[in-house]
């Protein structure tokens, strides 16, 4: 008999080559917010963004990691034209904005959001760090993600920028609290 597929947020964090695993949980343009959800093995919807408010860019998780808020990593994907909602891709990271968000009920937890490029991309195949970015861009995506933590009841404070480096840290962190969640040694 076939071995089944793991669950998407148990992939590996990286592919043969070296690049990140990316899993898609909400295209971009989406005014609803989506999530990969293991006891469902689907994803769920998690709640409708505000008239005319939509998804600036893809937006996904690194599987086999845990952040510091208990979930996968997550991560901003640039790509030609949308995803969908569980799409697997190959991504570069090029940094990430370092955040804490701060919950209803007061407690605050770090949150930050990695920023990659699909490594199949071809408009935003340039891109190699964050300053390869046009200008204003990061400033836009840290006040919607502001905006979006608001509506849903919570505080998001960017406390800076990483590079491509910083972000790989991250992930290696990520991979490492996630193996040691499942038990596993990844040396």
């Amino acid at each position: 008999m076939p071995e089944s597929a793991p669950p998407l947020n148990r992939l590996p964090t990286f592919s043969g080559d070296g690049h990140l695993h990316v899993v898609i949980e909400t295209a971009k343009g989406s005014p609803n917010k989506y999530a990969y959800t293991e006891a469902f093995n689907a994803f769920q919807f998690k709640m409708a963004l505000p008239e005319g408010t939509s998804f600036p860019y893809d937006f996904g998780m690194v599987p086999s990691t845990k952040g510091a808020d208990g979930d996968p990593l997550d991560i901003l994907i640039l790509l030609d034209a949308p995803a969908f909602p569980g799409c697997v891709l190959e991504a570069r990271l090029v940094g990430v904005i370092e955040a804490e968000q701060r919950e209803s009920d007061g407690t605050v937890e770090r949150n930050d959001r990695l920023i990659g490029v699909a490594v199949k991309a071809r408009t935003h195949a340039h891109i190699e760090a964050l300053s390869d970015l046009r200008p204003g861009m990061l400033d836009e995506v840290e006040a919607f993600f502001g905006h979006y933590n608001q509506l849903a009841g919570r505080g998001f404070k960017v406390l800076g920028r990483g590079d491509a480096e910083a972000a790989s840290i991250l992930v290696r962190q990520g991979a490492e609290a996630f193996a040691e969640d499942q038990g596993q040694d990844r040396s």
